[in-house]
């Protein structure tokens, strides 16, 4: 199935090149759309030289740093758009690792999302501190006590969606455009009637370039949560 990898980035300059060698190294078959959000730091100049060298990569230049989502949903438009079967959301920074796409490709032949879980029987995390990990485990928790979607993992972003399915969902109306786009997304495909599953991969913390994650992206995500639930009981 034609299949199109996802990887948005912001300031990834120190990253990048490596986390697009092993993907095309595991997954040649793969295309790869770089969307990059004026990077101050040139990463879209890098991302467009690596796009120079190999036909199957492709950049989407955005004027500025509009959240997780907003890109995500930029990048959904031209999968649909140019026909692919199967969009992948991949992360920049090395942290989703390009051996365990293959087993997320083999369950989207099937599914309608497919998740890659850390918090599921033989997923994990490497090198998070106790309460980073502490930090995951009870938002998930939350999003499942407030939303019953029974998914482990619903902040995960390495994921694939089946496009057909994706073109139900009313992506105009998506809400969140930080990490809670990933909740949204999975509640969506749940209430939508979707097949979801999760396999589990490993999950690395990044060595280089610097977290997105701040106290904002994470009260949002706990308010637009609390506001689901609540809406699902209405």
């Amino acid at each position: 199935m034609r299949t199109l990898v996802l990887m948005p980035t912001f300031n990834e300059i120190e990253s990048l090149a490596h986390s697009v060698a092993e993907l095309r190294e595991v997954c040649p078959q793969v295309d790869l759309l770089i969307i990059d959000d004026n990077s101050p730091d040139g990463t879209g100049h890098l991302a467009d030289r690596l796009a120079a060298k190999d036909p199957q990569i492709s950049v989407l230049h955005r004027s500025e740093k509009g959240g997780l989502g907003a890109a995500y949903l930029s990048g959904f438009g031209l999968a649909i758009d140019r026909g692919y079967e199967i969009v992948i959301e991949m992360d920049a920074d090395g942290s989703h690792r390009a051996i365990d796409l293959p087993k997320i490709l083999e369950k989207a032949q099937t599914a309608d999302l497919v998740i890659g879980s850390r918090w599921i029987p033989g997923g994990a995390v490497v090198n998070w501190p106790a309460h980073r990990k502490a930090i995951s485990k009870i938002g998930n928790l939350y999003a499942n006590l407030m939303l019953r979607t029974g998914i482990k993992d619903m902040t995960a972003g390495f994921r694939a969606f089946n496009v057909e399915f994706l073109k139900g969902l009313n992506l105009e109306g998506v809400a969140a455009r930080g990490y809670a786009f990933q909740v949204e997304m999975a509640l969506r495909s749940k209430r939508a009637g979707g097949e979801v599953v999760e396999v589990p991969i490993t999950f690395v913390e990044r060595t280089l370039g610097s977290s997105k994650m701040t106290t904002a992206i994470v009260l949002e995500a706990l308010w637009l949560v609390t506001k689901w639930g609540f809406y699902r009981s209405a």
